[in-house]
């Protein structure tokens, strides 16, 4: 019995340790970070995003900052290991050494008679005739008579002198740390343990199997349906306009299958009636235009007017079912629009090209939903190629306010960024009628605006110039600015209920042909991971290129300083297509600021292949579209009916001003409101 106690606490040993191991450095670890981490308030301060209430420190707020699954497993392992010391302290036994002398009160080598009157006045204290009490009783027996029979006994004496025991040598005895019920098993409790191993060891790890599987087999690892990227792969065309994407973008599976209720119908109706005008629909034929957009799929309707409601901001009176789907809509928009993008610029055509002019639609589209900003805003009017989108997404201003500082020659918002902020105060308050509390909500936000610098250029590692075949490699470094200070920052978007980190895609297209040669996207919100891929790619190209350790190291320190002044490395290779000239774009596009973008042109020089042994071929990404296919998606051309991309700029302009142009493949490009360098009058 002693020996199940035994095995049983050397089990919960077993576990406290196999638990320990990990969770006290892992728990050192953390605690070292929060202490060393620096409290930098990263979103915006206006008034606006405020009032949203999603960076608000409310006790619940920090509460669920705390209770994520890291910290809640964390503090469950803790109360464990605590429960578990505990435990076995309390059944685990203290092992003490037979002390025959100390039991009796005497010094070692005492004599008999010392012995024999010793016990004697101790049976007088705990003789069961003389005290009742149990704890006495037991004493006396198991210690008092043991010791004296020890001393007194010639053999058990001899063999405590020689061994340390008075019944001799003792061996040495094992434990084993399983539980105490492994160690007892009878037929019964055999079964159940049989049944318990096949449960535990066959039947849950196949459960997890079956519900991964089938869980994978519907989501994709940035948890999208499946049936959504077929779907969206589908409808994906590569004159698809930006006006068309919305079309694309709510044919989403997640979106198909959220329910439309009876109850949805009248609401669904007031917002057709307040988002008409954003409907593409033919005024001449209205009626018939109407029809035809209630007779679409239920869903389809339903989702439109949602996100049509929310890029009008009229969706702040709806009921609680439908407010519900549409806060689901917008929590799902993010990554929809993410693969829809990878979607545009996923290499179709045989020389791995993906499309520029959807790609451009989508990311416009997104940055409209998180400014909350109509589509049609984005038409150019009055001198202002860009639209009133930009402006619209500053606190407090409408189109009122636009017309107003439109009149003092203020029609770009660029314009606007470049003023000093005394002059832009004084616009605000004097021209366009705000308060000063109002244009400190702007100044705030326009403090956390993105400056996007772009350094490119385009070589062939190892040689001098660019012939045709070569596998050409892109270096790019895209460097962030903000007049706050910060690199990485949360956008402002008061209107969008969830936090959203900005992404950049930096794109490298022939706009001729649609076509993108190159693209990535670009963070800046984590400086670790880019300090790391920085320093690796530097170091792998300098190896390659069989320069010194000095010369590597001196690389990467200039690499690593970059990325902590708040730039990011993008990589890519191409192959580079026949001899001559081509005019390619880089486009740096924000998907969540409006009016952010970056764009240049820059002319890329091949010459006639002189050389051999660089000719090699770029592994395609990405399934390639059928021949037939692709010539019948290239002869359904359609046109910008309803507003004008930022992007859609003229390309005989372009051709006949051809500034901005750089040979070989290298430009230095910077842009905050969309300035195209290759454009500027």
């Amino acid at each position: 019995m002693a020996a199940a106690e035994e095995n049983s606490s050397l089990f919960l040993i077993f576990i406290l340790t196999m638990i320990a191991l990990p969770l006290v450095p892992y728990t050192i670890m953390r605690l070292c970070h929060a202490a060393t981490a620096k409290a930098k308030t990263i979103h915006c301060r206006c008034s606006g995003c405020h009032r949203s209430g999603k960076y608000r420190k409310s006790i619940y707020k920090k509460i669920s900052n705390f209770s994520t699954w890291s910290n809640l497993t964390i503090l469950l392992l803790w109360i464990v290991v605590i429960f578990l010391v505990y435990y076995i302290k309390l059944i685990s036994r203290e092992v003490q050494v037979f002390e025959p002398y100390s039991i009796l009160g005497l010094e070692p080598g005492a004599s008999e008679s010392d012995i024999k009157k010793s016990y004697r006045r101790l049976s007088i204290q705990y003789h069961p005739d003389k005290n009742p009490d149990p704890e006495a009783h037991t004493y006396f027996v198991e210690s008092i008579s043991k010791a004296y029979q020890a001393l007194t006994d010639p053999t058990s004496r001899d063999n405590y002198e020689k061994y340390g025991h008075p019944d001799g040598r003792q061996g040495f005895q094992m434990g084993i740390a399983l539980p105490k019920f492994l160690l007892n098993m009878d037929g019964a409790s055999g079964g159940i343990m049989l049944l318990g191993i096949v449960g535990l060891c066959i039947l849950f790890p196949l459960m997890i199997a079956v519900i991964y599987l089938s869980r994978s087999s519907k989501y994709t690892g940035n948890y999208v349906m499946h049936q959504t990227l077929s779907t969206y792969y589908y409808f994906m065309k590569p004159s698809l306009a930006p006006s068309k994407v919305m079309d694309v973008f709510i044919k989403a599976a997640e979106y198909m299958e959220m329910p439309v209720r009876r109850s949805d119908d009248e609401p669904l109706q007031k917002l057709f009636v307040a988002v008409r005008s954003e409907l593409n629909l033919d005024l001449k034929n209205i009626r018939t235009e109407q029809a035809k957009f209630w007779k679409q799929h239920p869903s389809l309707v339903k989702m439109e007017l949602l996100i049509q409601a929310h890029l009008t901001r009229e969706a702040f009176a709806l009921p609680p079912a439908l407010a519900k789907d549409y806060k689901h809509m917008l929590e799902l928009a993010p990554r929809l629009l993410e693969e829809l993008v990878k979607i545009a610029l996923l290499p179709r055509s045989p020389h791995g090209f993906g499309w520029l002019r959807p790609a451009i639609g989508v990311v416009e589209l997104s940055q409209s939903i998180i400014q909350a900003v109509p589509l049609s805003a984005r038409k150019s009017g009055g001198g202002n190629s860009e639209g009133i989108a930009p402006f619209l997404q500053l606190p407090h201003f409408t189109e009122a306010t636009v017309k107003k500082i439109a009149r003092k020659k203020i029609r770009a918002f660029q314009e606007l960024c470049d003023m000093s902020k005394g002059e832009r105060a004084a616009l605000l308050t004097q021209v366009a009628g705000l308060s000063e509390e109002e244009a400190r909500d702007v100044e705030l936000v326009l403090e956390m605006v993105p400056t996007i610098e772009v350094d490119i250029r385009c070589e062939t590692e190892g040689e001098e110039g660019i012939q045709e075949g070569d596998v050409v490699t892109m270096y790019a470094w895209v460097s962030l600015q903000r007049r706050s200070g910060l690199t990485a920052a949360l956008p402002h978007a008061p209107f969008f209920p969830f936090h959203r980190e900005e992404n950049f895609w930096l794109l490298l297209a022939d706009t001729a042909s649609n076509n993108v040669w190159l693209s990535q996207k670009v963070s800046f919100m984590d400086e670790a991971t880019a300090i790391t891929a920085a320093s690796k790619a530097i170091q792998d190209t300098q190896e390659a290129l069989g320069a010194s350790p000095k010369e590597v190291g001196t690389a990467v320190r200039e690499a690593v300083d970059r990325v902590k002044k708040g730039s990011r490395l993008v990589m890519g290779k191409f192959q580079a297509p026949a001899e001559g000239n081509h005019n390619l774009t880089s486009f740096c596009l924000c998907d969540t600021w409006i009016g952010c973008d970056s764009k240049t042109n820059f002319k890329l020089k091949v010459l006639k292949r002189s050389r051999a042994g660089t000719r090699a071929h770029v592994p395609e990404e990405g399934p390639v579209a059928e021949d037939g296919i692709e010539e019948e998606e290239e002869d359904e051309e359609e046109e910008y009916d309803d507003y004008e991309s930022e992007y859609s700029d003229d390309e005989e302009e372009e051709k006949k001003k051809g500034k901005g142009k750089v040979a070989n493949g290298a430009a230095h490009q910077r842009a905050n409101s969309d300035i195209d360098s290759g454009s500027d009058d």
